[in-house]
């Protein structure tokens, strides 16, 4: 039996930069280019020349670059209406980009025709044809997108049909059916496909969006229909609702559907690859993401991590290190004795040997999670919380007392001071500091106080904080709960504070934040 072929098209450079909040430089595009070129991606749409000087640059510096794997696509339109090709700017420039292959996007619609480009019907498939045949004629591979194909080809099946047929007989190399506005739900397209594919004498392509939530289900469904492009964006970015998530699609079209689009080792980057594109599109990564998300394969409830533990199959699609992700046991007032014993054991720590111990600690989380604690997003609190059960905590400062003070001036300038009073090592040492807000000047008063004692200080660095108000209706008087995230170059941890005092429950966190960091510091010789 032949092995099916589907060629992944990404679009991450030129639609997912279209996504509100995201603004790639050309360094951020070269960077995610190689990045996808390494991960095996075969076409990557890399922009729109001339649409912004960004882009002409990019273009111009892709001439130097040497890729292993992926295609370098331009994109652009068909001619404008009543001119001919070799006269159309934008053709030119879509040319002058020198890439292998181009992207030539098209009306379908009959809407659009009418209402967006103001020109027949007849001039819109001489649109099609002529700019698909010049850039033929250039040598260039070309892959037509037929733009709200399904939403034209629901309203005049004949015209959308001509459409495609004209960038057909003008040689275009693939046709992709686009569903533009994302509202198209996937029997709709295993029909249309089903009609469609075998008058369409060339491979056909799947361009979905996101907007009725159906993206992933769509380009599978048209997959198993026929067609053998996928085109979508890492991490599904894009306008509006977002593209078809290619870290959803790559996954199931492998594992579930047996179409080996990229290999195996390169499945186990999956992960990374989504994270590494938003942290570049400084976008912070979903956790609940499937496949690559950090709660993708979490378990929280007692029944689900006995079983796990037991069969990760029992509630796990597949194993998680095939796309580079890890089981996660969190810990919660859902948790059961297993769940703390398992977690322990992930720390490091055997709580078999101690029953009541794990009772203690169970009944700690369930009371301090119904007070507003959030033990999930603080695998940091958490494990402090467990030493100082085991009696294992190790005391690096004793507070003794710190006061905040806000000075709001005349002339509109806010300076906020903290000053703590702590015992390190013997001493009582008092230090002062200012900070652009309290809890700010809390960190760097504790940090001069207890710096010299801990020189390892300087490598520990707040990385998020988050403010969440857990009874809002109480207004001011309402409980606040505070999450640290704080990293050394290497791991990363969260911490927790509750308190209807928002300083105090900053507080609590910070220390945690702090401890945790100097516990686990390598070299320091304070390890655990």
């Amino acid at each position: 039996m032949t092995e099916r072929t589907v060629k992944l098209y990404d679009t991450t450079l030129r639609d997912g930069a279209q996504m509100e909040g995201v603004s790639l430089s050309v360094e951020d595009k070269l960077k995610i280019l190689h990045r996808l070129d390494e991960f095996g991606v075969h076409y990557v749409e890399c922009g729109y020349p001339g649409s912004n000087p960004k882009d002409e640059e990019l273009f111009k510096r892709l001439k130097e670059v040497n890729l292993r794997h992926a295609v370098p696509v331009a994109f652009g339109s068909t001619r404008k209406a009543m001119i001919g090709a070799d006269k159309d700017r934008q053709l030119d420039q879509l040319l002058r980009a020198d890439t292998p292959a181009v992207c030539i996007v098209g009306k379908t619609w009959e809407l659009h025709v009418r209402t967006a480009l103001r020109t027949g019907l007849d001039e819109n498939l001489f649109m099609i044809a002529d700019s698909v045949e010049y850039a033929k004629r250039h040598g260039r591979e070309v892959i037509y997108d037929a733009e709200h194909f399904f939403d034209a080809y629901k309203g005049n099946p004949r015209y959308a049909m001509d459409t495609v047929r004209a960038a057909v007989e003008a040689g275009a190399d693939w046709v992709c059916l686009c569903d533009t506005n994302g509202g198209t739900l996937p029997w709709e397209v295993q029909r249309i496909i089903s009609e469609v594919r075998d008058r369409i004498p060339v491979p056909i392509g799947i361009h979905a969006h996101n907007d009725s939530e159906c993206a992933v289900a769509v380009s599978l469904t048209a997959v198993m229909e026929g067609v053998s492009m996928v085109q979508g964006t890492v991490n599904g970015y894009g306008e509006r609702c977002g593209n078809a998530n290619l870290c959803s699609i790559i996954p199931a079209l492998i594992l579930k559907m047996g179409i080996p689009v990229v290999s195996m080792e390169s499945l186990a980057g999956l992960t990374e690859l989504s994270h590494y594109v938003s942290e570049i599109a400084n976008i912070k990564p979903d956790s609940h993401q499937p496949y690559v998300g950090q709660k993708a394969f979490a378990h929280k409830g007692g029944l689900h991590v006995s079983a796990v533990m037991r069969d990760p199959g029992t509630y796990e699609h597949i194993r998680p290190e095939l796309v580079g992700n890890m089981q996660r046991i969190e810990v919660s007032e859902l948790s059961g004795r297993s769940t703390i014993i398992i977690k322990g054991k992930e720390l490091g720590y055997d709580l078999s040997r101690h029953p009541e111990k794990v009772q203690e600690i169970l009944d700690m989380i369930k009371e301090m999670e119904h007070r507003g604690y959030h033990f999930e997003a603080a695998d940091g609190s958490f494990e402090l919380l467990m030493r100082r059960a085991l009696g294992m905590h190790r005391v690096f400062f004793r507070l003794e007392s710190f006061r905040v003070i806000m000075e709001k001036r005349e002339d509109g300038k806010v300076v906020t001071e903290a000053t703590i009073k702590v015992h390190v090592r013997g001493k009582r040492i008092i230090a002062t500091a200012e900070g652009n807000g309290p809890v700010n000047a809390l960190d760097n008063a504790l940090r001069l106080a207890i710096g010299r004692a801990y020189p390892e200080l300087e490598n520990i660095d707040l990385q998020d904080y988050k403010v969440i108000i857990l009874n809002p209706e109480k207004a001011t008087a309402a409980v606040t709960r505070v999450l640290i995230e704080t990293g050394d170059g290497e791991k990363t941890w969260g911490t927790i504070g509750v308190s209807e005092n928002i300083i105090e429950a900053s507080w609590q966190a910070l220390v945690d934040s702090i401890e945790y960091g100097l516990l686990h510091m390598k070299g320091s010789g304070l390890e655990s």
